[in-house]
């Protein structure tokens, strides 16, 4: 598969169109009546997010891009933050912010590169690889679509159809943000799960041995100073494919199975009933704070904001 990059020069132009269909810049490509704003504002799309990074890693060139660049096994805190900052900037924040999001990403990516260090799924030992690749960008790009719908209905009522159609066009639309154009991606919600279910039967994924030992030092949550509870890592697993679960050799057993299982329940009696500044994540309290004329976030909105961006108000990501 050859590489198809992404120039700067391409990303502009896509964000220009993004620029010239958004009716108001000051609450960014969403808003408030979306249904982007109504999934990605909660806290409990944390729960498929262990997921979507091990689909990521399923992909050979994302999980040697990770295993020969990142610094997620050094700072996984920092890791976290930098993606949620990336990603609720792109939500919540302005379109300028949204913007210089995606500039700040695509340089970054602009020098993850290299050659896969051995054979897996469909690619062969020194394939090259790119960060800025479309087709590599479209699959991460859908696990984030599919784990935060998946998240989503893991805790309330599934979306209506009408509902899901939106949240897809909508999330549509913020492809320009990572490079990927609009002829990239399915038309249709269905059309979306179709290239889904049959990129995960395909060989386009494929666990290697490097990429299952970062699945398992991402599991057990290594260099973090607090390690995911057990719960945690049995969700996670247990909602894989079955496929990946064998892949990358995670244990799931009846204990893991039961311990998912209950923390679901719990989770799913308490979760609804959680004050906002708990239940919904900082950067969206501080966009609605800021939409209701309060420009400075309330104490807890920005603590929740150290939480989950590392800072105490979503501004303009940084390069780091």
């Amino acid at each position: 598969m050859p590489l198809r990059t992404v120039s700067p020069s391409y990303l502009e132009a896509l964000l220009a169109d993004l620029k010239r269909s958004t009716p108001d810049p000051s609450v960014g490509i969403f808003g408030p009546t979306s249904v982007n704003w109504k999934v990605n504002r909660e806290s409990a799309l944390f729960l498929a997010a262990g997921r979507t990074a091990l689909l990521q890693l399923a992909h050979p060139w994302v999980a040697a891009a990770i295993a020969q660049h990142s610094r997620t096994l050094n700072d996984p805190v920092g890791r976290f933050h930098n993606t949620f900052r990336v990603m609720f900037t792109i939500s919540f924040g302005s379109l300028d912010q949204a913007c210089e999001a995606a500039r700040c990403l695509h340089r970054l990516h602009e020098t993850i590169r290299g050659r896969l260090p051995d054979t897996s799924g469909q690619f062969a030992q020194g394939t090259p690889y790119h960060a800025n690749d479309i087709d590599a960008l479209t699959w991460v790009f859908a696990t984030l679509i599919e784990g935060a719908l998946l998240a989503y209905e893991l805790v309330f009522p599934p979306l209506s159809s009408s509902e899901r159609e939106q949240y897809y066009e909508e999330s549509c639309r913020s492809a320009a943000l990572f490079g990927i154009p609009l002829t990239e991606l399915p038309k249709t919600f269905s059309g979306f799960q179709q290239y889904m279910q049959s990129v995960l039967q395909s060989d386009l994924l494929g666990v290697s041995a490097p990429s299952r030992q970062l699945a398992h030092q991402f599991r057990a949550g290594t260099g973090s100073p607090l390690p995911p509870p057990f719960w945690y890592a049995a969700l996670t697993t247990q909602l894989l494919p079955m496929r990946f679960r064998e892949e990358f050799q995670l244990a799931y057993t009846q204990r893991e199975q039961d311990a998912a299982d209950r923390a679901l329940r719990w989770i799913r009696r308490v979760y609804p009933r959680l004050p906002a500044p708990l239940r919904f994540v900082g950067p969206y309290n501080e966009v609605q704070s800021r939409l209701s004329g309060r420009p400075r976030p309330s104490l807890p909105v920005r603590l929740s904001n150290r939480f989950w961006v590392g800072q105490p108000t979503l501004l303009t990501i940084s390069e780091r």
